[in-house]
């Protein structure tokens, strides 16, 4: 199979010939960046150069999928937060928001946020995702993401001000998480039409370690089934953080897959989850591929298999300044233990 097919097959839980090695999330390495001759900060400038580093990536070290943009800020960006770009920093230093709204008084958002993608980096972001899926006729499968609408307003205001705001001014934290949601929609929904193979709604902010299952239920669940009931298959919802007593609340907000980190019992997860829904997930991608040894990566990826994931993805985005061993071990690894169908989808 080529990559793109075994992806797509992959999210239909169509029998494919290996398990599929690819994310929703950054996977751009340091090695790829060097081997263009630029530095971290150019990829986040150019559509050519966001698509060749992921591309770059991809073929060095054997993947079967690229995801951009690599930051969070090219849509707060976009409705005038400003971006922190760090051209001239040594090393890696992702792109920040400089100026999020320090009240809900201050809140201006359009009526209507359709004009966003001339705006900023968005299109950008666009040229990126065109050349991706244009790149040797569509060989490697496409993912495009964006912050759930909680993890959105927490990227064009403080998540301390919006949480303090539920217990004096709920009424218009909802509002706002809201109007979150039909941002949140925008955006995916303009990233499936130019083409992506799959979108991954990352509410990263949400887990248990921040907010309680009952607040999640309530503040969460209804924009998170709003963002997914709007949106085409394949959808992936990913959740950083504790996910163990939100789970069975995830999978009811209607993606076809669920990606969780370090912190989720997969084992339990399974359980709950059934083998009718894809389990992404689910190893600490800093700690095993930058921080680990590769004598180590073997073992962690086996375990992840043998937890009973049908995709093994890192927690997060990978971290560029990855040990070249480290990776390579990991691609090893999953190759190696990826042969055998999993809970949800077979092998041919």
């Amino acid at each position: 199979m080529t990559p793109k097919e075994r992806v797509n097959k992959f999210f239909n839980r169509e029998a494919v010939d290996t398990m599929p090695l690819f994310s929703g999330m950054g996977m751009v390495t340091i090695q790829a960046i060097e081997e263009m001759g630029i530095n971290f900060a150019e990829v986040h400038t150019s559509g050519e150069l966001m698509a060749a580093s992921a591309i770059k990536t991809a073929e060095m070290f054997g993947l079967d999928g690229v995801v951009v943009p690599y930051d969070m800020c090219t849509v707060p960006e976009a409705l005038g937060r400003g971006v922190s770009l760090y051209a001239d920093a040594e090393g890696i230093l992702y792109p920040t928001v400089p100026s999020k709204w320090a009240t809900l008084d201050e809140v201006d958002l359009p009526e209507d946020f359709s004009g966003i993608f001339d705006q900023g980096r968005m299109p950008v972001v666009d040229d990126a995702i065109k050349r991706c899926l244009e790149y040797e006729g569509g060989k490697y499968a496409v993912g495009g993401w964006v912050l759930g609408p909680f993890t959105m307003g927490g990227q064009l205001m403080e998540l301390d001000v919006l949480l303090k705001g539920l217990r004096k001014d709920k009424e218009r934290v909802t509002a706002f998480l809201e109007k979150m949601t039909d941002l949140v929609i925008t955006v995916a929904q303009h990233y499936q039409e130019l083409g992506v193979d799959f979108i991954n709604i990352r509410e990263m902010g949400s887990g248990t370690d921040l907010l309680s299952p009952r607040m999640w239920k309530t503040l969460i669940m209804p924009n998170l089934t709003r963002v997914f009931d709007s949106l085409k298959a394949p959808r992936v919802n990913h959740i950083c953080g504790g996910t163990d007593l939100i789970v069975s609340m995830m999978n009811e907000c209607g993606a076809e897959a669920i990606s969780v980190d370090q912190k989720n019992t997969l084992t339990e997860t399974r359980e709950k989850i059934g083998d009718q829904v894809l389990l992404l997930g689910g190893f600490d991608p800093y700690g095993t591929l930058v921080q680990g040894e590769a004598a180590d990566v073997e073992a962690v990826i086996k375990g992840n298999v043998d937890d009973g994931v049908d995709a093994v993805w890192p927690g997060c985005d990978i971290w560029p300044d990855v040990k070249k061993e480290n990776m390579e071990a990991f691609v090893a690894a999953v190759r190696k233990y990826g042969k055998a169908p999993t809970a949800a989808v077979g092998r041919l």
